[in-house]
């Protein structure tokens, strides 16, 4: 059976304002882009006509430019989750013109299906090979997992983008595996990183596809910045942690799999402990893949690499598609719901390594927010994985914008991450290990260890003029920091005083 072939104009002209579409993709790895860019120009006509034209999202975490982006300078985003990282998508949240629901990236899958958010109209997912069956079609999966089995499976209806950019056998490095919902769910019989419980394509009702869009389009790949000073250091003081640990007995020697988050903290990170000789060659389960993890696969460092997304510049990504005989038998692609799975995480020992906006004395922390109002990109994958980890290690610079942010401060304005879920924080000044540690205790090893020097003595201060029973806060003064940011560009304090009255 041949499946209906249309133009990316053809396809975007099927879906109707108010529709809902479930998208594939995880970070703009794997996210449909020919379609949602005509859509885009879509909505601008309609509501250069006088129209209302706008559509609501579910994804499996970011999108890229082509999708978020776009639609988000069209005006054309009603509702959107879970996670993202497009500028365009965060100026119109923040402003109010996008309902957007931040969730925890295990979640949204199964959210869907339970029908907490409603209907999927239309599914769009960007494959890299098709077969076209009478009764059902086997879409073979690019870059990343992300929501696309439960999308293809709910909605009313699919268009498929067969994107020949992609490895025409890059679906063999997926395992697509779609839970049942209580109360008939059985356990994840995932034992080992790479252990493999699902297909290696999404199954869908060929009766569903409305038409099949042809493209060669490259992934929207994100390109971090070097690594500096900082970063580096952070690094090293990671990795001298968790070779310390191991020395301890804490960690098994043949070592646990990490999962690392997104950005230059976390490839420095990776980069240190590939790096360390004091480490033995290790596994990976993570939800993103960046490019530090490809090359020590090859060359055998990482062992075993189990993630959602191959969040990797397209060069790099080349590099997986040359060798993608070796890296099937050694990476996984998976469902953000499997790859983020709390039984899953605890289950295998993983080690959580985590980036903050911000971490208050007391071991809370906010990955989410700035000053407590603005969303920066969301939740993403790190509450999955930080609450059900072997060990929950938050990073991040001890300061920000030249000094004149302290990235540790008395009170998070906004809270991601609470004192119960985060182990050890670590910033380029050193490591806090607050295990077996009452929150008081927490306090002086987060401002002793992780604190800037500049900001140590007001950090101190604040906690003299603390008071109460278990964790001592003064409640007019646990925003001073913030409050003189916001009014004068800067968290330096002379003191605490005119909080006081």
């Amino acid at each position: 059976m041949a499946y209906t072939r249309l133009t990316a104009l053809e396809a975007a002209q099927i879906i109707k304002n108010g529709d809902t579409l479930g998208l594939s993709g995880f970070t703009p790895a794997g996210a449909p882009k020919a379609v949602t860019k005509e859509l885009a120009a879509i909505a601008e006509a309609e509501h250069a006509a006088g129209r209302e034209f706008k559509v609501n999202l579910f994804t499996g975490a970011s999108t890229g430019q082509s999708t978020d982006g776009v639609l988000s300078l069209a005006k054309a985003i009603g509702y959107r989750a879970p996670y993202t990282t497009n500028s365009e998508f965060r100026k119109c949240v923040n402003c109010g013109e996008i309902r957007y629901n931040d969730i925890h990236l295990s979640h949204m899958a199964q959210e869907v299906r339970y029908g907490f958010m409603g209907k999927v109209d239309i599914a769009i997912l960007e494959v890299c090979a098709i077969e076209e069956g009478e009764s059902t079609c086997k879409a073979y999966l690019t870059s990343a997992g992300g929501i696309s089995p439960t999308v293809a499976r709910l909605a009313d209806k699919v268009i498929l983008e067969l994107n020949s950019f992609h490895h025409p056998e890059a679906g063999l490095l997926h395992d697509v595996y779609e839970p049942l919902d209580p109360p008939y769910r059985e356990p994840i019989m995932i034992k080992n990183v790479t252990d493999r419980v699902g297909k290696t394509y999404v199954e869908i009702d060929a009766k569903k596809i409305v038409g099949v869009v042809e493209c060669n389009i490259p992934d929207e790949a994100r390109g971090f910045k070097g690594e500096d000073p900082v970063t580096t250091q952070i690094g090293r003081n990671v990795a001298q942690f968790l070779v310390n640990d191991m020395k301890r007995g804490i960690i098994p020697p043949e070592f646990l799999p990490l999962q690392s988050g997104v950005g230059t903290t976390a490839n420095a990170i990776l980069a240190a402990l590939g790096q360390d000789p004091a480490v033995p060659n290790f596994n990976i389960y993570t939800e993103v893949l960046q490019d530090a993890i490809v090359p020590m696969l090859l060359e055998g460092r990482v062992k075993e690499a189990s993630t959602c997304s191959l969040s990797v510049t397209n060069e790099c990504l080349k590099q997986v598609y040359d060798n993608l005989d070796f890296l099937k038998q050694h990476l996984v692609l998976r469902p953000s719901e499997i790859s983020n799975s709390p039984e899953v995480i605890r289950r295998l020992g993983v080690i959580a390594i985590n980036t903050a906006i911000e971490v208050d004395i007391f071991g809370n922390a906010n990955s989410t927010h700035i000053s407590g109002t603005k969303m920066m990109n969301g939740i993403g994958g790190s509450g999955d994985f930080e609450r059900n980890a072997y060990i929950s290690i938050f990073t991040c610079a001890s300061t920000a914008k030249g000094g004149v942010i302290s990235a540790i401060v008395p009170f998070c304005s906004h809270l991601d991450h609470t004192e119960h879920d985060v182990n050890v924080i670590v910033t380029e000044q050193g490591v806090a290990d607050l295990r077996g540690k009452s929150p008081m205790q927490r306090a002086h090893e987060i401002i002793e260890n992780c604190a800037h020097p500049d900001y140590r003595p007001l950090l101190r201060e604040y906690l003299k003029i603390a008071c109460g029973g278990q964790t001592h806060h003064n409640l007019p003064a646990a925003f001073a920091m913030h409050d003189t940011l916001q009014r004068k560009g800067d968290m330096h304090l002379t003191d605490f005083s005119e909080y006081m009255k």
